[in-house]
C-alpha cells in the first residue's frame, strides 16, 4: 500500500512562490508516474502537472510558472509554483500511478493566494 503525504501549502500574496512536496512510501517509486492536481472550492479537481520517465507535462494555466520535479532516491516529488495568482487557490493533491497501474492519492495541502 502506497501512502502519499503532501506538504508546503500556505497563504501567500499574488506574485509570490511556494514549493509543494509529496513524500511517497513504497518501492520502485522511480517507475511510477506522479501528478499534481488541484481542486478549488466548488469546482472539479483538475490536473496541473505530471512527471514520468517520458518527461514532464503541464496544464496550460500553469505552464511557464510551475515546475514539477522528483527525487527518486528520496521518493519525493515537488511542485515549484512561481508568480502565483489568486486563481491558483485550491487544495493541491499528489497522485501516484505505480508501474502496476495502481493509483494512490494524498490527502492534499491548501494553497491560498490572496492580498
Amino acid at each position: 500500500q502506497v501512502q502519499l503525504v503532501e506538504s508546503g501549502g500556505g497563504l501567500v500574496q499574488p506574485g509570490e512562490s511556494l514549493r509543494l512536496s509529496c513524500a511517497a512510501s513504497g518501492s520502485l517509486f522511480g517507475l511510477s508516474v506522479v501528478g499534481w492536481y488541484r481542486q478549488a472550492a466548488g469546482r472539479q479537481r483538475e490536473w496541473v502537472a505530471t512527471i514520468s520517465s517520458a518527461g514532464r507535462t503541464y496544464a496550460d494555466s500553469v505552464k511557464g510558472r510551475f515546475t514539477i520535479s522528483r527525487d527518486n532516491a528520496k521518493n519525493m516529488v515537488f511542485l515549484q509554483m512561481n508568480s502565483l495568482k489568486p486563481e491558483d487557490t485550491a487544495v493541491y493533491y499528489c497522485k501516484q500511478t505505480t508501474h502496476h497501474g495502481d493509483v494512490f492519492w494524498g490527502q492534499g495541502t491548501q494553497v491560498t493566494v490572496s492580498s
